[in-house]
Parts: C-alpha cells; sequence; structure tokens
C-alpha cells in the first residue's frame, strides 16, 4: 500500500487554511498548515513534506520569501504558489525564485488536484531515474551518436527527463537535430504509445500557425466548409513539439501561454473551451532568455517552457564525434543506395574534420548521402566531397567568381548564391538565411520563385 502524501498548508487567512486541510485530507492526503512564511520555513526544516501550497500575500514573511528561504534548505521540494493577484509579475518571480507552479484564488480545485498530483510525482522522478538506469543502461542512448563528453552528458540527461512530464526546451543552432531529441525524449516517455506531432513555428504566418494549432470551426472564415481539429487535439495524450518557438509573435505567444497554463484552449471562430492532455517539447536556434531581455519573447512564456532545457553542441565543438558519425551515415545511405562502402580514406576523413560544419549534423549527413551517390569506387575519397570542403586557395576562388559575376543579370546571381548557399548549408533554410542576409520567408519566397524547390 502506498504511503499518504504529506503536502503543507501555509496561508493567513484561517477559513481558507480550514478549507484547504479539509479538501486534501478528503484526497487521502495528510496535511499540516503553517499561518505565515516563518512558520512554514520552521516545519520544512522540522519535517519531511512532499509538496508545500503557498499563499503569496501573508504579513510575517510573505510566500516569495519563504519560497527562497525554503528552496535554499531544501531544493527538491516542489512548492505551489497560490495567488490572488493575477499580475504577470508575481506569477514571474514565484518561477524564477523556483515555484513549480502557481495557482490563482479562487482556486479551481480540480486545477489544484490535477497540478498537486503532477508536483508530487516530480518528488519521486530521482528515484525513478536511478531505477530506470539500471533498468536500461546504455542501451537508452543507442540513437545519441558520439563518444565526447557533451553528448555523454545529453544522452544522460535524456534518460532523466524522458519518464517526467516536464515541459522541455531543446536550445541549440540549426542543424544539430534538435527535433531527434524530442523525438527520443518521446519515445522513452509514458506517452510513447501515443502521438508526438510536430509543427514548424517559422513556416506559418500567424494565422495559420493558429489554425494549425488550435483547429477551426466550420465558417470561421473563407474555405472553412467543415470542423477541423488543429495538432492539440491530435496530441492528445502525447507530445507536441513546437519547433522554432522563437520565430512567434507576442499574440501567438500569449495563446500559447493561455493553453500551457490551462491545457484548455478555443477553436478559431468557437466558443466552447476545448480541454487537452499534452506533453509540450520546444524547440529555438535563438537565446531565448536574451530575447526576454530585449522584449520579443514574454518572460512568462520562457519560464513556463524553460522548465527543463537541453542544449544540444554545435558540431564544431565536437568534432571527436565526426568519425562516428560518417561511419553512421555512409552506412545508412549504402544501404539505402544499395552500394557498398568500406569506409573514408584518410584524406577525406580529414576534410570533414577540419570543416567548420556551420549546417551542423544536417550539413554532414547530407554531403554523406551526396558522396555515397557520387562514388565510384568501395572507400569515399576527396572526389566525393563538395567543392567548398576540398577548396585550398579561397583568395582565387574568388577572384574567379568575380569575374564570373561581372555582366550578368542580378537575378541570376541572386538564384546561384541562394543554390550556393543551400549547397554549403546541407540544405538549412535558417542558416541559409542568416548567411545571406535575410529572414527565413523571404527565403521562401525567393526559393519559390525562382523556381528551387521544385
Amino acid at each position: 500500500m502506498h504511503r499518504k502524501i504529506r503536502v503543507l498548508i501555509v496561508d493567513d487567512d484561517r477559513g481558507h487554511r480550514i478549507t484547504l486541510k479539509t479538501l486534501l485530507q478528503s484526497w487521502g492526503h495528510e496535511t499540516g498548515i503553517a499561518e505565515d512564511g516563518l512558520q512554514a520555513v520552521a516545519q520544512v526544516k522540522e519535517a519531511s513534506w512532499d509538496a508545500v501550497l503557498m499563499d503569496v500575500r501573508m504579513a510575517e514573511m510573505d510566500g516569495i520569501a519563504a519560497l527562497k528561504e525554503i528552496k535554499g534548505y531544501n531544493p527538491a521540494i516542489p512548492i505551489l504558489i497560490m495567488t490572488a493577484y493575477s499580475s504577470v509579475e508575481t506569477a514571474v518571480d514565484a518561477l524564477k525564485s523556483g515555484a513549480y507552479d502557481y495557482l490563482m484564488k479562487p482556486l479551481d480545485f480540480d486545477l489544484l488536484r490535477l497540478t498537486l498530483d503532477r508536483a508530487v510525482e516530480h518528488v519521486g522522478l530521482k528515484e525513478e531515474n536511478r531505477q530506470l538506469r539500471a533498468t536500461l543502461g546504455e542501451a537508452s542512448l543507442d540513437d545519441i551518436i558520439g563518444s565526447s563528453p557533451v553528448m555523454k552528458a545529453l544522452g544522460e540527461m535524456l534518460v532523466m527527463i524522458a519518464p517526467s512530464e516536464a515541459t522541455v526546451l531543446i536550445t541549440g543552432e540549426s542543424g544539430t537535430g534538435k527535433e531527434l531529441v524530442a523525438r527520443l525524449i518521446h519515445r522513452k516517455s509514458a506517452r510513447s504509445h501515443k502521438p508526438m506531432v510536430v509543427v514548424n513555428c517559422a513556416a506559418l504566418t500567424d494565422t495559420l500557425l493558429e489554425s494549425e494549432l488550435f483547429g477551426h470551426e466550420r465558417g470561421a472564415f473563407t474555405g472553412a466548409d467543415r470542423r477541423r481539429e488543429g495538432l492539440f487535439m491530435q496530441a492528445d495524450g502525447g507530445t507536441l513539439f513546437l519547433d522554432e518557438i522563437g520565430e512567434t509573435s507576442a499574440a501567438m505567444q500569449a495563446k500559447l501561454l493561455r493553453v500551457i497554463q490551462e491545457r484548455e484552449f478555443q477553436r478559431v471562430g468557437g466558443e466552447s473551451v476545448v480541454s487537452v492532455d499534452v506533453r509540450i517539447i520546444a524547440a529555438t536556434h535563438r537565446d531565448l532568455a536574451a530575447e526576454v531581455k530585449e522584449g520579443r519573447f514574454r518572460e512568462d512564456l520562457y519560464y513556463r517552457l524553460n522548465v527543463v532545457s537541453l542544449t544540444i553542441p554545435p558540431l564544431r565543438k565536437r568534432d571527436g564525434d565526426i568519425p562516428l558519425l560518417v561511419q553512421h551515415f555512409s552506412d545508412k545511405y549504402a544501404t539505402k543506395n544499395r552500394k557498398l562502402v568500406k569506409g573514408v580514406t584518410p584524406d577525406a576523413m580529414d576534410r570533414l574534420i577540419k570543416h567548420p560544419w556551420p549546417g551542423n549534423v544536417r550539413e554532414l549527413e547530407n554531403t554523406l548521402e551526396r558522396a555515397v551517390i557520387l562514388m565510384c569506387g568501395e572507400y569515399i575519397s576527396e572526389r566525393e566531397l563538395p567543392m567548398n570542403l576540398t577548396s585550398t586557395d579561397s583568395s582565387q576562388s574568388q577572384a574567379l567568381t568575380n569575374t564570373a559575376m561581372a555582366g550578368r543579370p542580378l537575378a541570376d546571381i541572386e538564384k546561384e548564391a541562394i543554390l550556393a548557399t543551400l549547397d554549403e548549408t546541407g540544405g538549412n533554410k535558417s542558416e541559409t538565411a542568416r548567411r545571406l542576409g535575410i529572414n527565413r520567408k523571404t527565403l521562401h519566397l525567393k526559393i519559390k520563385n525562382y523556381g528551387l524547390d521544385e
């Protein structure tokens, strides 16, 4: 039989304390009470609690001050903050100080129970992780290719966070494999039997993104001839991967914040509220903390997404992993193209290791696929590598390029510049746009206009 969960209730309102105590005990929990922050800190130091449910506004040491002191004493204990003042500043301050979550008064008891249950699950995560390590061992890291310390650390982190319900923020340059990591997290989670749904936030306008995420009612806009379920509903019970979350507008960020907080939304053109159970994994190549400081990303949404953060290092910072990746991709595309690839010549491998790989793993994969297709013998050599990996006289090459451009139509030069940059970055459109000094949407438009997407 499982032991009862012990919850400390902290509120200077006697009536509210008694109500919460009665309610939590009816749910089968053991409870303790404290009238202010000072008493709460003392009780946490005297006894063991699975969670703390604490008000913000109290005469003797407010909730934020008590939260900080409790976290300094016991960082692992989940603390739920209650506030009747629905200010963003209070909520963000609580989350920044280590609160597990915050709840608005008057409390929604169903939401309280759900949030408390999740918080308590968080308490047992460390022990569960130890058991998972013993059960899964290194087998869970098979999809993380690389023996460098940073990749080993990433693999170990995945084992720990995958079984939890925590929201995950994955950061890293374009092409580093953020979606692969998101899929690994989903596959190792309790939600693996349900779908993982992917949406690229950078590829859609606000109107399209809202309709894609939340769905729409019949007649919501021109062409909406029937109700359509959105991606949140398609991911119900599973995982929703919001790729390039940093590209969303302020209006869309507000809508995402609501559904992440409340786990409910309205379809476009609809009035009824739809509840959903999804785990959110978000990814971005941007520094969201910097974006928050510049006012381009909501601070409260950032802290909602950044419950657990993973940073995937660029390939140039893990060049020791390149031989393993080369072997993996050459085997993969040799099988796909029914070719015999015995290996890579030393000179070719040297070129591959020394290249800075601005397009990261995606660029390396595209390079190996091309090499396997073009190879005539049994070994990949320098002949099969792109020119930008084998050129040794960049100044001479630049001079020839300048001569070739003289007198040619500007549109032709622009088209070739886009093609060349796409080739150099392994087809990475975000990196291509960055190098060309244009935004991603402009690049998509030019690719379409020049017929480069055919």
